[in-house]
């Protein structure tokens, strides 16, 4: 019967009126009867059945679901308050809408790079497990076989313990049309049973022991959703099928269920295969093969109590190794949750200080927004005090107000969802460059739930506060005829001014923070990076490494790609270097250790191959002896160029940098080919992994020197190179000329990424460029909504202090006055609440201490220039309203008195 009154609740309405004017048609004949004429046995009647209304609310509340009927009541009022007063809807939900956009946004960025779950089943007992010396950095650095497979034998925390390596160089998977690069894992057998996560198509890797021989198992292999998609079409019938890996043949024995990857911030299709154990395995050497433990805790075992009980293992583990370096270096035990190494703890500070400064943008809109509310709420005081006086409950007025705002917050929570996927949009390429994972634009559920959250606490927030002062306001005030409203009290000026104050003190703050990375960003494009960057094409080629570990890359591949690219139309010079300087494709530290005899230094030192012709594409400066040339060639002396940072760290007692010239290195052969490098140039500083760090020691190697004999081969010739050219041709037609190059030198090549070397530079500022360039749109939009609302305050102090104007013009006020009464008012609140912010900005800056560079976190002239901006931004909000009370006539003023 509920259900029936509920969907049929103007039929049961129409029917308790029939019942009701029945009643009294009723009782009036019965007194007509009795002898009274129609109209008192009318009236009487009415009287004795008493308030019809309060009747039909009594019945209708027995009825049930009468809370709904109201609520939909309310529901339509407000979109017609919406539709009769545009401006106002319109001013609170773009305000609205601003907070809850940037908040979304910043949200749905943290909850992909921070917050997202791994794709692993109880991904919480997942933790990375390595040694290394206490104190040390050890998660760079791995477990050999025989300590893993004691912890394997011995620990009673651990459920499984798994090991895994990457495969050596770049790695091309064939598919039906050509070869793709894949992230290629080595995997133990029990790698996918301890992230919990089984095959999709096929049984998966054999789960067979571990063995130093080799195996039918060894050449199995599986493959990513991703892979198996583009590579192969999704072909249902692909397990048991033979696909070539660097032109091995593997056979199929799986396919992993789509969303899962390892490791989990790969970007790139995937591939595992079974890891065969070598020699090196069966003794704990310090050249023994290294691999990366990933284990899962048992149910209820904590991290801690696991990580005590594999260091008392240690203990007695490295009893066994013989060699004292590599006994004190696997000494120490470290442990950490897989997902703490995902994400860097500078990135992670970065996202969560924006979210700080979306969350303040947002409640500086909702402040905004209930400074609206309450002024409306102010300006209806005779509406809510009639809808008392005709016996509404408080909390009849209050849903009421409440239910507006609600409207009015999903109205800005829907179009802040559309500003926040297009800011995202926005600032994807910055995203995608310094973050680990893609952020999509799409809203996922609990980006969805958050954006719920934020719309409930903004209404809440911006209209329960003004609809219970409404409710609680006295009723005889409200409906004097001609009488002041109690919305113009003193109190209520004070609670508006106090808002007001509050928004003046979070913008500067976020107006601080904007301006010291905006000086952060202008002192590090004035840093002088050492180096070119105009007209200049950067290619990251994607190495095809199988195919040169036994022919000379340079040779066969690099010289004849340089030949044919230096005699393009328009290309000024082209050269190779395994990283460009500020790029972030591979990095290679070479340790030199120093002769206590000698007086040297160990150094730490970046290591790069080179070609000789790199000098005239970047122009760097010698500061002593030459660079490369023509004539050193894979036959002749192996030669090497430092760096000045390398000269003072190698020879910091030598006076003159020259000194170092003539000294000898570096080994480039093997055996008896081996030859010491002799360092013939000393290259003048540059910045090498960021602008903001000072260059560090640097080694750079002849590349037509380094052959298959050396070994340093792999690595600096057969994982990554970059080629970097020269030209003034636009980009349009220069990239693809350089690309159809790239493809007849190796089709693998013609994948390489192309950029420019003004956009590395600009990518290198990294977060610091992130931060502000979003800090700017949130701190304009704090500055607008702050200049807005203040605007909004003193336009209603004027409306609402018309006929006091009128009284002071009457008994001889100038305009001049007027106005000066006005800008009083408004600079009393700005210079509060610029005082305000300056103490807040000056606690809150510390914060971002480790972005700033160039400037302190409490740089004087950043305050007082952020000061002064509020301070004009108030000047003009407050002009406007003081010139229109200026100009307020007194007779007009006065003329209801």
């Amino acid at each position: 019967m509920r259900f029936s009154k509920l969907f049929r609740a103007d039929d049961k309405k129409s029917e308790l009126d029939e019942e009701i004017t029945a009643h009294l048609a009723m009782a009036a004949a019965e007194k007509r009867d009795r002898g009274a004429d129609a109209e008192t046995a009318e009236q009487e009647a009415r009287r004795e059945f008493g308030n019809a209304a309060l009747v039909k609310d009594v019945t209708r509340e027995s009825w049930g679901w009468l809370w709904l009927e109201r609520l939909l009541q309310d529901l339509r009022y407000a979109a017609r308050q919406m539709r009769r007063s545009p401006g106002f809807a319109a001013a609170v939900v773009g305000t609205l809408a601003l907070g809850i956009g940037a908040a979304t946004a910043m949200f749905t960025v943290v909850d992909r790079v921070l917050l997202r779950p791994l794709p692993y089943p109880h991904p919480s007992q997942l933790v990375d497990v390595s040694e290394g010396e206490p104190g040390g950095n050890a998660f760079w650095y791995g477990v050999p076989y025989l300590d893993l497979a004691a912890w394997r034998s011995q620990s009673k925390s651990f459920a499984q313990i798994a090991y895994y390596t990457f495969s050596t160089g770049r790695s091309f998977l064939g598919g039906t049309t050509a070869s793709t690069e894949i992230s290629f894992v080595h995997v133990s057998s029990n790698f996918f049973q301890a992230l919990a996560v089984g095959p999709q198509l096929g049984p998966g890797l054999p789960r067979a022991p571990e063995s130093f021989a080799k195996s039918a198992a060894a050449n199995t292999i599986v493959l990513s959703d991703t892979a198996w998609r583009t590579i192969f079409a999704a072909d249902r019938n692909i397990v048991g099928k033979s696909v070539e890996v660097n032109d091995q043949p593997y056979t199929v024995a799986g396919v992993m269920p789509r969303g899962f990857n390892f490791p989990y911030d790969s970007h790139a299709p995937e591939a595992w295969s079974p890891l065969l154990l070598s020699q090196k395995d069966q003794v704990r050497k310090s050249d023994s093969s290294m691999y990366s433990v990933i284990a899962r805790l048992r149910p209820g075992v904590k991290l801690a109590s696991a990580l005590a009980e594999l260091n008392i293992l240690q203990k007695r583990i490295v009893q066994n190794y013989t060699d004292p370096d590599a006994r004190s270096f696997a000494s120490h035990v470290q442990m950490a949750p897989y997902s703490a190494g995902l994400v860097e703890q500078s990135t992670a500070r970065a996202l969560y200080a924006l979210l700080s400064a979306a969350l303040l943008l947002w409640l500086i809109a909702c402040v905004n927004a209930t400074n609206l509310l309450l002024a409306r709420a102010m300006a209806r005081q005779r509406e809510t005090a009639m809808r008392s006086a005709l016996g509404a409950s408080r909390w009849r007025v209050t849903q009421q107000l409440i239910v507006e705002g609600f409207l009015l917050s999903g109205t800005a929570a829907l179009i802040g969802a559309g500003m926040g996927s297009a800011l995202i949009l926005l600032f994807h390429h910055a995203l995608k460059s310094h973050l680990p994972f893609d952020v999509p634009v799409l809203l996922n559920l609990p980006v969805l739930a958050g954006l719920i959250v934020l719309t409930l606490v903004s209404a809440v927030l911006a209209a329960a506060w003004p609809a219970w002062i409404a409710s609680h306001a006295p009723i005889e005030p409200g409906l004097r005829q001609g009488g002041q409203q109690s919305g113009t009290s003193r109190a209520h000026h004070r609670l508006r001014g106090g808002l007001v104050i509050a928004e003046i003190a979070m913008s500067l703050t976020l107006l601080a923070a904007c301006g010291l990375l905006l000086r952060t960003i202008y002192a590090l494009r004035h840093v002088p990076l050492g180096f070119r960057t105009d007209h200049i094409i950067v290619a990251n080629l994607q190495i095809p490494t199988y195919r040169f570990t036994r022919i000379n890359a340079d040779s066969d591949l690099y010289e004849p790609l340089l030949e044919r690219i230096q005699h393009m139309p328009g290309i000024d010079g082209a050269g190779l270097m395994t990283e460009v300087p500020l790029g972030h494709t591979f990095r290679m530290t070479l340790s030199l250790y120093g002769d206590a005899k000698s007086g040297h230094s160990t150094v730490q030192s970046n290591f790069k191959a080179v070609s000789p012709n790199l000098q005239s594409v970047f122009g760097f400066h010698m500061l002593a002896g030459r660079y490369f040339n023509a004539q050193d060639t894979a036959s002749s002396d192996p030669v090497v160029v430092v760096n000045q940072a390398f000269a003072r760290a190698y020879a910091p007692d030598q006076q003159n940098l020259s000194k170092v010239l003539g000294m000898q290195l570096i080994k480039l052969g093997k055996g008896k080919e081996s030859k010491s490098g002799t360092i013939i140039g000393i290259l003048d500083d540059f910045r090498q992994a960021s602008v903001s760090q000072a260059a560090t020691p640097e080694i750079e190697v002849n590349l037509p020197q380094i052959t298959p004999t050396s070994g340093f081969y792999t690595v600096l010739e057969g994982i990554a190179m970059d080629l970097a050219v020269r030209t003034q041709r636009p980009l349009s037609v220069a990239i693809p000329e350089i690309r159809a190059a790239l493809r007849q030198a190796s089709p693998e090549l013609a994948n390489s990424n192309m950029t420019t070397m003004d956009q590395i530079v600009e990518d290198s500022y990294g977060s610091q460029m992130l931060a502000a360039r979003l800090l700017e749109i949130f701190a304009g939009c704090a500055l607008l909504l702050c200049v807005a609302g203040l605007y909004g305050l003193l336009a209603y102090v004027v409306s609402q202090r018309t006929r006091e104007m009128g009284v002071r013009f009457a008994l001889g006020a100038q305009r001049e006055d007027v106005i000066w009464l006005i800008l009083r008012h408004a600079g009393t609140l700005v210079i509060t609440g610029v005082a305000l912010g300056l103490v807040l900005a000056f606690v809150s800056t510390r914060f971002i201490r480790s972005y700033l560079y160039g400037v302190s976190a409490h740089d004087a002239w950043t305050l007082a220039a952020v000061a002064l901006v509020l301070l004009a931004s108030g000047a003009v909000a407050a002009y406007l309203p003081a010139r229109r009370a200026a100009q307020v006539n007194p007779v007009e003023a006065l003329r209801a008195e």
